[in-house]
């Protein structure tokens, strides 16, 4: 007569087994760049080319969780595919009944646990970081939302006391422009003049509510990638929400400290432009365009004033 004990004893060798070779499956594929495995794979819904620090830890981060997502489904989808060959009924014999199991009572508790105690380590450090703020940003941008446009103040410092050396204001006919250098921390300092709206460069690959009132959302990034992102409001904020629009240009540090010194002699932000090489329409946004919404009102074109 086979007692219960040794029937069981086989199958939590193969449950074992199985558990050892997922495992060895996820240690061969963190063998690889994350960033290897996801642009071979389409970067699994997310931009594959971030284009800031930040960015890429975040890139990071969402590919290894999503590999080890699929290791765990595979390995419970086979489980769940063997069960079913395995203990198909085969006629009127009851199969062996079994009230617990231990051993398998432990893997599927501590396993879970365990999964889930990593990818919350590995997130807590990538969110700290992404986070962190330097005691001295090499430069300090002031965001100011409104309905329905932006504001871009460069300051001297970081903080609401500080003054702002140079601003774009974004108007109905033209998209504002933030011109920003690579390899530099740029520190944002956000603010809305009326309800929330949210600052969001897709290439960055997150974004940051903007809240009226004495609340300022801060947050830096270091951009490591030239060239021209479009920008925009990802909060639904009133009629022209989705019009609310502006374009990010990043641009080499020599380029941006003379299209910074012509703004402070007061040029406006295209012949600031034009002054670091920039020609004809190039002097404007590239990545959108104003649509026609046909609207009048002292809302959208009334310029915010600097620091306030």
């Amino acid at each position: 007569m086979v007692s219960r004990s040794s029937v069981a004893r086989p199958r939590v060798v193969r449950l074992a087994g199985l558990g050892v070779s997922g495992a060895a499956l996820l240690a061969l594929l963190s063998g690889c760049s994350p960033i290897d495995i996801g642009d071979k794979l389409g970067g699994f819904g997310w931009p594959r080319h971030g284009i800031t620090e930040q960015a890429h830890k975040m890139y990071d981060l969402w590919i290894a969780s999503t590999i080890a997502a699929l290791v765990v489904g595979f390995f419970v989808w086979g489980l769940i595919f063997w069960c079913v060959i395995r203990y198909r009924k085969r006629g009127d014999t009851l199969p062996v009944q079994t009230r617990f199991n231990m051993p398998m009572e432990v893997l599927y508790t501590v396993t879970p646990v365990l999964i889930v105690a990593v990818l919350f380590y590995y997130t807590a450090i990538v969110q700290t970081d992404v986070d962190k703020l330097s005691a001295k940003p090499d430069h300090t941008v002031e965001v100011v939302a409104f309905k329905w446009n932006w504001q871009f103040n460069y300051r001297d410092a970081p903080g609401a006391d500080a003054n702002t050396v140079a601003s774009n204001l974004g108007s109905t006919d033209v998209i504002p422009l933030l011109v920003l250098p690579t390899g530099k921390k740029i520190r944002f300092e956000e603010t809305s003049r009326d309800v929330i709206h949210s600052f969001w460069v897709p290439e960055m690959l997150f974004k940051r509510d903007v809240f009226p009132g004495n609340v300022r959302n801060v947050f830096e990034v270091t951009l490591d990638r030239e060239g021209r992102y479009v920008g925009r409001c990802a909060e639904l904020c009133g009629t022209y929400h989705a019009f609310m629009q502006f374009e990010l240009v990043v641009v080499s540090p020599e380029r941006f400290d003379q299209f910074l010194a012509a703004k402070k002699k007061g040029a406006s932000t295209q012949d600031a432009m034009g002054a670091i090489g920039f020609s004809g329409n190039e002097r404007f946004a590239t990545t959108t365009e104003p649509f026609d919404t046909r609207r009048q009102g002292q809302s959208w074109n009334q310029p915010m004033a600097a620091g306030k």
